[in-house]
């Protein structure tokens, strides 16, 4: 959607789930000295300044990963993420899920990004230059779908949609289901908004009925202001590394603290 923009939304606590998740599995995946392929669908600008007028705006980042960094010890990927940012852009800036990639994987690693939004993506492009990352004007599930099975075949893809189309509920369990047949050692993570009304739900039922084995990991937390929808988010996991349930039941406890 040509009209979302996440600066507005950047370093909220959907986020924090999101990216403490992804940097713990990105930094798994780096462990063995085997190349990884990293691919995200709908990637924003990548590098976000929390005093931006949008950011303050909104006040998410305020109840969000300014309440929430001190949950993450110094050694922890997403903290580290941070941390690294902060030194390279400035105290103010916050990591998108594109630029935690860059933070944690290593030169033999292959970045794929797409962003439809030009203004969105010219930005990425700037950001995501030191880490030689290929932005693709591309529909993201669309060029996932020509990209898969990647090389470097072992990997990850975040799909992380604005859900502002609508029919992303219907579409995505039939798209996931066609990338998992073309890339099944994939680690494919499906980010969601929990709203009021949870129209997550038959998407997720749907997803579920057909990958079983798939972790899902859900947080709730209070809305950022009256009237805001959102009250949590998930993730939907295929292929999840050994071991993240651990890393998953330390962040549901965080999350379960706020309410």
């Amino acid at each position: 959607m040509l009209s979302y923009q996440h600066l507005y939304h950047a370093g909220n606590l959907a986020d924090v789930q999101k990216h403490a998740v992804l940097a713990w599995t990105l930094d798994y995946l780096i462990q063995k000295d085997k190349p990884v392929t990293y691919i995200e669908s709908h990637a924003g600008r990548g590098l976000y300044d929390l005093t931006a007028p949008e950011a303050v705006k909104t006040g998410e980042a305020a109840k969000g990963i300014s309440i929430a960094e001190g949950w993450f010890p110094k050694d922890h990927p997403y903290r580290r993420a941070l941390d690294q940012t902060r030194v390279d852009r400035g105290a103010t800036a916050y990591p998108g899920s594109p630029m935690i990639a860059g933070q944690i994987l290593r030169d033999s690693d292959t970045i794929h990004l797409c962003e439809l939004h030009p203004q969105e993506r010219a930005a990425l492009e700037y950001a995501m230059a030191p880490f030689g990352a290929h932005v693709h004007d591309a529909e993201g599930l669309a060029k996932a779908l020509s990209i898969c099975p990647p090389t470097p075949r072992r990997g990850m893809l975040l799909i992380d949609p604005s859900y502002e189309i609508k029919t992303d509920y219907e579409t995505i369990p039939r798209i996931i289901g066609q990338l998992h047949r073309k890339w099944n050692v994939g680690l494919i993570y499906l980010w969601y908004p929990i709203l009021d009304d949870c129209p997550h739900r038959p998407m997720l039922n749907m997803l579920r009925q057909d990958h079983p084995d798939a972790l899902v990991h859900e947080v709730r937390f209070p809305p950022v202001r009256d009237g805001h929808r959102m009250v949590g988010s998930g993730l939907f996991m295929l292929n999840p590394p050994y071991g993240i349930e651990t890393e998953l039941k330390r962040l549901t406890d965080r999350f379960r603290a706020l309410r």
